[in-house]
């Protein structure tokens, strides 16, 4: 069973999951965890992981993935957290740039891309990158 966590992306990865046919029998749940008080109170994440690396990091999506599967009746989880724009980016975290997590088999991965594109351009590209990514671990 599936489970996402999604931030930038506001649910599209569990809404293309949940636009095929039969995806009861792998879909868990999907929580949409778009602010840091969403992140600890439904995933787990500790807020000083996220005082110390922020929202949009490494330790962050792994924390993210790690707590879907914790908190979900799922084996499997991704998560993600960017920056999609138009503002809300910086020097260190430019729009675009955004942070996975997947957790596969017992297994944490992580990966960060930079995508470019406006807010819909990212939030789409975010979207499959998660869901490919996911395939090639489960393949």
């Amino acid at each position: 069973m599936l489970a996402t966590a999604e931030s930038c992306t506001g649910g599209m990865i569990a809404a293309a999951c949940t636009d095929l046919a039969g995806s009861s029998q792998w879909f868990e749940r999907g929580f949409v965890t778009y602010s840091n008080a969403a992140k600890t109170e439904l995933l787990g994440v500790p807020t000083a992981l996220i005082a110390q690396h922020g929202a949009v990091s490494e330790p962050v999506a792994r924390a993210m993935a790690e707590g879907a599967v914790a908190h979900a009746h799922a084996q499997v989880a991704v998560a993600v957290t960017g920056v999609a724009g138009p503002t809300g980016g910086s020097a260190d975290k430019p729009v675009g740039m955004v942070w996975f997590g997947w957790c596969v088999a017992g297994q944490t991965h992580s990966q960060v891309q930079h995508f470019a594109g406006d807010r819909a351009a990212v939030r789409a590209a975010t979207v499959r990158h998660a869901l490919a990514r996911l395939q090639a671990l489960l393949a």
